[in-house]
């Protein structure tokens, strides 16, 4: 058990596989001006993590803790946080990539970046949301701007930010079409989607035609063949940052548009995914629970793509 100054955190020292992972002793972090320590009780996993934990990504060389995730209670604040006090319930999104490190007890989180945690969802919901739906908010309604009544089609519809991005275009008033296969097709309806695609056996885009906004979390061709199924003037907006000019230049050549984003830590997106929560209209589909001594495990089971919605981190 970690002493008062002391947390543990599940970090790695070599880029590699799950098992590099490892519960290692920290020092307790402390709060800055404007920062909040929070005592986590519950961190989501993401594609991101494992592609941190592989390659290094935005972080480069190792040792470093992952995890953007975090919900929890506040256990500090820093000079000048006004909005908490210690014994506040929050979630939200350490900033991306760079605030990275809430797979631990303890992570140090702006205070911008955090919420109330709504009273009726549990510490393993609030901490499956905030990077799917900040990543989800920002490209359907701060990007693509989209409408009610206007059809939109998510790609990968049963993943982490696919099946928030249908919850969220649902409560929008959009027409969703989503993409999985034909053995997610109940739970893909059971969740919003309008019209389920097996991207397996039916060429996706010769079938889909006329969206006004695509949210590709793919990537690779799927971003350049997708500009086909868009209406003259429609968006698509890929969460994956990098990738070729081709697919610009084919919007261009389309008459449609094309962006890449990288989600960020935002208050505005975290109240509206607060209110989407306490209207009923958004729940994380949570896959699996793991504790911190079992990381690598969840890891493991995350980096097969097959998940349907979310992993969890539990800080008991």
């Amino acid at each position: 058990m970690s002493n008062v100054n002391t947390m543990r955190a599940v970090g790695q020292d070599v880029l590699g596989g799950p098992e590099v992972l490892k519960v290692i002793e920290l020092p307790r972090p402390r709060p800055r001006p404007n920062e909040v320590l929070v005592r986590v009780r519950a961190a989501g996993l993401n594609p991101t993590d494992w592609k941190h934990r592989e390659n290094g990504g935005f972080l480069g060389e190792p040792p470093f803790v992952l995890g953007w995730d975090v919900s929890g209670t506040v256990e500090e604040t820093g000079i000048g946080v006004a909005a908490f006090a210690p014994g506040d319930e929050v979630f939200g999104m350490v900033s991306y990539p760079f605030g990275h490190g809430t797979h631990a007890e303890y992570a140090v989180v702006p205070a911008r970046a955090l919420v109330p945690k709504p009273a009726g969802i549990d510490h393993v919901q609030a901490g499956a949301l905030p990077l799917v739906s900040l990543t989800a908010w920002q490209a359907l309604v701060e990007n693509a701007d989209l409408r009610p009544g206007q059809r939109v089609l998510i790609h990968a519809a049963a993943g982490g930010v696919g099946h928030v991005a249908v919850q969220i275009a649902k409560a929008r008033g959009a027409y969703v079409i989503g993409t999985a296969s034909a053995a997610k097709h109940d739970f893909l309806r059971g969740i919003g989607v309008d019209e389920p695609v097996d991207y397996r056996s039916a060429d996706v885009t010769a079938t889909v035609r006329d969206v006004d906004v695509v949210l590709d979390t793919v990537g690779g061709d799927t971003s350049v063949t997708s500009l086909a199924t868009l209406r003259p003037g429609g968006i698509l907006v890929s969460i994956l940052p990098v990738g070729s000019a081709e697919l610009y230049e084919e919007a261009d050549r389309l008459g449609v548009r094309a962006v890449r984003m990288l989600v960020d830590a935002d208050r505005a997106g975290m109240r509206a995914v607060a209110d989407l929560v306490e209207e009923g209209k958004l729940r994380a589909t949570v896959a699996g629970t793991f504790p911190l001594a079992e990381a690598a495990k969840a890891h493991e089971v995350g980096g097969t793509g097959r998940t349907t919605g979310k992993l969890v981190l539990v800080v008991d």
